[in-house]
């Protein structure tokens, strides 16, 4: 049996996490549950059967737990995550993993420290037709890339989403530590880091377009200069309604862009091929379970583990760029020791 305990269910992705446990049926159960909102905590620990425990050091503590699930704000986060990290025990945390640079940096440390296997809530790269992606990618089927783009959005803000108590964090900065644009376009540097390598520096702009919810921005676009040489670019928002979202590469040979969501084609010349789906990596909850497992990827897990971090240090230096109004340079990161289990 492998036990999973969380720590806060305050994100909207609790719930699917912990409905996921109870239907997986390969002997991970949901055991304790913490949350500093206890009706919250005793609610999702029904979904499943788990315990609402109002004890947060008695969780960390519990010695039948097998791995933690974070599932809270953006803000209170680090302070989960760090405690987390030093039991030694394989964690799950939200997606931004940190908010600044300095939070990104005590993550590596601590998990260098400690010996811990952290996971992580992005999705995208381990989707079938991202996996696909990659592949081309490293075949060079492009030729030389040149610019790419990523958008990452829906219209959220104008369907008043964020009216719901539970989600009224969301448009919070004091418990955000931002708006649409960290919110969805992290996903896209998370995803164009994993591709493409570092970000050498950063410039980026964000604003509230439909003034339904003016204490945080619910539009932004990032700027990315790569080391590569590649050109990027992030939209991240809540005020698409519709149209195109996705990943798009140019190259000197051939370029790829999306016709429906996860259905890919790669234009060369006046050819167009789709793309074929490959098989899906695990992610999240999965990914959480085969670090307890010891089943997790390695080098796998390193890639995710340095774009995680590093989605986070160009997030911060984005923020600084759209409050500035200038490019970021940013600092090479150390090398990410992953714990081998």
């Amino acid at each position: 049996m492998t036990r999973i305990s969380f720590l806060s269910t305050a994100h909207i992705h609790a719930q699917p996490w912990i409905e996921s446990i109870a239907k997986a049926g390969d002997g991970r159960r949901l055991h304790l549950v913490w949350d500093d909102v206890p009706e919250r905590g005793r609610r999702h620990a029904a979904l499943a059967g788990g315990t609402f425990e109002p004890s947060l050091d008695r969780v960390l503590a519990d010695a039948a737990t097998d791995g933690f699930a974070i599932a809270s704000e953006n803000a209170p986060k680090q302070p989960l995550l760090t405690r987390a990290l030093a039991t030694g025990k394989p964690v799950l945390c939200e997606k931004p993993v940190a908010l600044t640079v300095a939070q990104a940096d005590e993550i590596a440390t601590l998990i260098a420290r400690h010996g811990t296997t952290m996971v992580n809530g992005y999705v995208f790269p381990f989707m079938g037709c991202y996996q696909a992606v990659m592949r081309l990618v490293a075949n060079r089927a492009f030729g030389q890339i040149t610019h790419v783009s990523f958008r990452n959005a829906h219209g959220g803000a104008w369907w008043r989403w964020f009216d719901d108590a539970a989600l009224a964090w969301f448009h919070d900065p004091a418990k955000a530590g931002g708006g649409g644009l960290l919110d969805e376009g992290t996903h896209g540097l998370h995803l164009l880091r994993w591709l493409f390598g570092p970000v050498k520096r950063v410039w980026a702009t964000h604003r509230n377009l439909s003034h339904q919810y003016p204490s945080a921005d619910d539009f932004g676009v990032i700027h990315l200069d790569f080391a590569s040489g590649v050109f990027g670019t992030v939209e991240g928002s809540w005020v698409q309604t519709a149209g195109p979202k996705g990943l798009q590469i140019c190259g000197s040979e051939a370029a790829l862009s999306a016709d429906k969501p996860q259905e890919y084609r790669v234009h060369r010349g006046n050819a167009t091929v789709p793309v074929k789906n490959a098989e899906p990596r695990p992610s999240e909850l999965d990914r959480l379970v085969a670090a307890i497992r010891g089943t997790l990827d390695r080098d796998e897990h390193r890639v995710d583990l340095t774009a995680a971090l590093d989605a986070a240090r160009i997030m911060a230096a984005a923020l600084a760029s759209a409050r500035d109004g200038r490019w970021i340079e940013l600092a090479p990161a150390a090398a990410i020791a992953v714990a081998q289990r």
